[in-house]
């Protein structure tokens, strides 16, 4: 049982890399060119601290959350990953399955099997939300959107920082091709996205659109310009521009920026339920999690995911209740503060017990 086997997340992490292959592995924790983009996300996250309040009535403190006007266990979105089913064969459909299970949000890649059809017959009833990667023309995009609408998608996302594919050394080093680019076409479609696109969409269809991919306050508001309803805060986890600001170090002059015009999501970094409390504080709306659901899939399939989320659970009723509040809805920045890192930042430097059995006996 995933709930006795896994009692922190390192032990689902430690797991995971016993399950996967060298590939999938270097998959889900590379980064672009230096990682430098990468190493920044958590640097972020830990150049921040919390400023605690005492003294009061923590005995109940509640998670949950109301999003797209459905209530959620916690503020998450599992973020859209491409090729899942190189984690666990049922890729898409096993991860929606655990969001629906546990009670959070759900975001698929269209570069994900077994794709946008089959995940929604997975798990009907789940909070689901469409993400694009344009491959064609107009009459390709209006093809997605118009299949999200038909299957109950809840929002319908752009992913925009994708221009050009970036240079991920982990696997040029091993002269490894992951399958999803083997053969793939219509990456210049990507290349020409611009707004006319966005203008479009808002338009013609009204499924409530996001942006994935903002990293700057200027791109933030041509957006609102524009009726986007969610601005996604992302630099793809360092895997497109190297040598980018993390995501929560952006995420500040964009909350500025959108003033509670649109709503905000945030991924990049993000592993513990610290990570989430500080980005809700902040200002973001939901928080996104990419890795870690990849984690929880090689780990343990579905029942892993929901093991992850539970853990996650834990950690932010902890982190609430000493901070001082019962409830998301009562954080503002005034419970954060600018600290010194205390931790060279890497892809797994959350985790800083990975080793433990090394020291057990100390």
């Amino acid at each position: 049982m995933a709930e006795t086997e896994f009692l922190n997340l390192h032990e689902i992490i430690k797991k995971a890399r016993q399950n996967l292959d060298q590939n999938v592995w270097d998959y889900i924790v590379g980064a672009a060119e230096t990682e430098t983009t990468m190493k920044r996300n958590r640097m972020a996250l830990d150049s921040v601290a919390f400023r605690p309040r005492v003294l009061r009535n923590v005995s109940e403190v509640d998670t949950r959350v109301t999003r797209f006007g459905r209530q959620l266990r916690l503020p998450v979105v599992l973020a859209p990953v491409g090729s899942l089913e190189s984690f666990e064969p049922a890729g898409g459909a096993t991860v929606v399955r655990a969001a629906n299970e546990f009670g959070v949000a759900h975001m698929l890649s269209s570069v994900c099997q077994p794709g946008l059809e089959a995940v929604a017959d997975a798990a009907p009833d789940a909070l689901r939300i469409f993400q694009l990667y344009v491959r064609g023309d107009d009459a390709f995009v209006e093809d997605h959107v118009r299949r999200a609408i038909d299957k109950g998608y809840t929002a319908f996302c752009l992913t925009v920082d994708t221009a050009h594919y970036s240079r991920r050394e982990r696997d040029l080093a091993k002269r490894y091709i992951p399958a999803r680019r083997r053969g793939a076409t219509g990456r210049e479609f990507q290349a020409a996205l611009d707004w006319r696109t966005v203008k479009w969409i808002k338009d013609k269809y009204r499924i409530p659109l996001a942006l994935k991919g903002i990293a700057t306050a200027e791109d933030a508001k041509i957006a609102l310009d524009h009726g986007v309803d969610w601005i996604y805060v992302s630099n793809h986890g360092g895997r497109q521009l190297d040598h980018g600001l993390g995501s929560f170090a952006v995420l500040p002059e964009i909350v500025e920026a959108v003033a509670g015009r649109a709503k905000i999501m945030v991924d990049g970094g993000f592993y513990r339920g610290t990570d989430i409390v500080k980005a809700i504080a902040a200002g973001a709306d939901l928080v996104g999690m990419g890795r870690m659901q990849c984690y929880g899939l090689g780990a343990a399939g579905q029942a892993g995911v929901v093991r992850m989320l539970e853990i996650l659970e834990d950690e932010v009723i902890c982190c609430l209740s000493l901070l001082g509040v019962t409830t998301f809805g009562e954080l503002d920045r005034s419970y954060l503060r600018a600290a010194p890192p205390t931790t060279e930042p890497h892809v797994l430097s959350a985790f800083p017990l990975l080793t433990i059995d090394a020291y057990r006996n100390y």
